[in-house]
């Protein structure tokens, strides 16, 4: 199986620190009433957010790490299979006849690292609303972080097979 390019770590570790600022927000967001309440100052929560903020920074680092490594993915004679997860493992497996479209996908911080996302929509689990799925959810067979040339090389395979199999070749 093969593994994302390496700067896809950064990629990982990135969504991690803003999904933490989300996180940092709510807490301010019930922790600043609840002080006034308490008769506490503002500047103590402050603190509790700077440290949440180093915290989370040191486990997001880990985590991105553990799930760059746990990302592989493969061709086979008669489908595409990935596997991800570090607690939760999830194997996929998709036969090519099911592929109904491939996209390259960059967003901003992929643009940056020269990394794209690869979206394998299939029938009937992708809606892909604005290249995600039904509710936010990934396409079946999302892969993250492969440069630019391998994820256009792997559409073009991936088309290939595709056309292949419903053309009875």
């Amino acid at each position: 199986m093969e593994k994302l390019d390496p700067k896809a770590f950064w990629i990982f570790f990135f969504n991690l620190l803003l999904a933490g600022f989300f996180i940092a927000l709510a807490i301010c967001y019930v922790g600043v009433p609840l002080l006034g309440i308490l008769g506490k100052s503002l500047f103590s929560i402050f603190w509790w957010v700077i440290l949440f903020f180093i915290i989370w920074i040191g486990f997001s680092y880990f985590w991105a790490g553990l799930s760059y490594n746990a990302y592989k993915y493969e061709l086979t004679e008669d489908a595409f299979k990935k596997e991800q997860g570090v607690i939760w493992k999830r194997y996929v497996s998709i036969p090519y006849e099911r592929i109904q479209n491939v996209d390259i996908y960059r967003g901003v911080i992929a643009r940056i690292l020269g990394l794209s996302d690869l979206m394998i929509q299939t029938a009937g689990y992708s809606a892909g609303y604005g290249g995600r799925g039904a509710w936010g959810r990934d396409p079946e067979g999302r892969i993250p972080g492969l440069s630019k040339e391998k994820a256009e090389e792997l559409r073009e395979e991936l088309i290939k097979r595709a056309k292949g199999t419903k053309s009875g070749v």
